[in-house]
């Protein structure tokens, strides 16, 4: 039995990982779940946003399953989640944005994101001086090439046809460069097969909106496809709908896109596709494929009946959502 680290979080992250479990439980038996604390929950308790003991135990689970956190201002604070990333070497984010729910004068999206996730301009390598700040941004050729190869992969085991590289070059000519040059390369040696394609990140945000079906994979660097990810998950409905992986080596952490609202939150009205989603995900990526799939047939049952979400102008919150979705998953045959 594999072991599963939840993390509830701030804000609606809470309500979502607790749909998400309850219908990750509905659709495998083969997961033994362990709770953590993190966030503003955490530094209440123990003084630390992310206390060793809850990275300890996400290193010994198979897995993690993470809501959200809402962001604190001031020097002090440590965004326990770029630390994660960084303590566990999630270096890739994937980010599959699908349209469920027909959004009017929206074309339909299918576009996964691949975001090298360690690097960029999130190495939080700022130095002060009396005229401003100054963000050191690191492209390394590491980085680039195993983001690369993880698009690669991605691709080919799951029948995309190609793969996009977005960057700036054209202005940020060395380290965008670097980038730009290994994907060639790389493509040319590993990704036969896949369609090459390169975009600059400005017209690639604008063709997101306007003609989605131009893209399958994307693979870029950090902050752009912090932005770009959002901007897809707008064309599909919104970041409720968007769920994320973040992977590395060894570990690996499942979330929602989206952040803490915590302005909805306790009201029951958040909803838990992305949270469901990314639970998903993270069943596919520990070998229970099946239960995967059946998960993903549940959502995508519930949206094509016609229920809606409240973000979506229907009347489903979390609570009538996740009996839905489990409904759904009690009455589907086996593949």
């Amino acid at each position: 039995m594999k072991r599963i680290c939840v993390l509830p979080g701030d804000g609606i992250g809470p309500e979502v990982v607790e749909c998400a479990v309850s219908i990750v439980k509905g659709a495998t038996d083969d997961l033994e779940f362990v709770p953590a604390d993190i966030g503003q929950a955490a530094y209440e308790k123990v003084g630390s946003y992310l206390p060793a003991e809850t990275l300890q135990l996400m290193r010994s689970c198979d897995s993690s399953l993470f809501g959200a956190i809402t962001s604190v201002e001031g020097p002090e604070y440590d965004p326990p989640v770029l630390r994660f990333r960084k303590e566990l070497d999630l270096y890739a984010n994937l980010r599959p944005v699908r349209t469920l729910v027909q959004v009017p004068n929206r074309a339909p999206i299918d576009v996964v994101i691949v975001r090298e996730n360690s690097e960029g301009m999130y190495t939080q390598n700022e130095v002060y001086d009396d005229g401003g700040v100054t963000t050191l941004r690191r492209v390394t050729k590491k980085g680039s090439e195993r983001i690369v190869d993880f698009a690669i992969q991605y691709a080919l085991a799951n029948g995309r046809r190609g793969i996009t590289c977005v960057h700036k070059a054209n202005v940020l000519r060395a380290s965008d460069g670097l980038f730009v040059n290994i994907f060639r390369e790389q493509m040319r040696t590993r990704g036969k097969g896949l369609q090459a394609s390169e975009q600059l990140v400005d017209s690639a945000a604008m063709k997101l909106l306007t003609d989605p079906s131009a893209f399958d994979v994307i693979v870029t660097l950090n902050l752009y496809g912090d932005i770009l990810s959002d901007v897809a998950a707008g064309v599909a409905g919104g970041l409720g709908f968007a769920p994320s992986g973040n992977i590395g080596p060894k570990h690996s952490v499942f979330e929602p896109a989206h952040g803490s609202a915590p302005d909805i939150a306790g009201k029951g009205v958040a909803n838990p596709t992305a949270a469901v989603l990314a639970g998903a995900m993270m069943l596919n990526h520990i070998g229970l494929p099946e239960s995967a799939w059946r998960i993903e047939r549940a959502v995508s049952d519930f949206y094509s009946s016609g229920h809606l979400t409240t973000d979506m102008g229907g009347r489903h919150g979390s609570k009538s959502y996740t009996e839905h979705i489990l409904r759904n998953l009690a009455a589907q045959p086996h593949r």
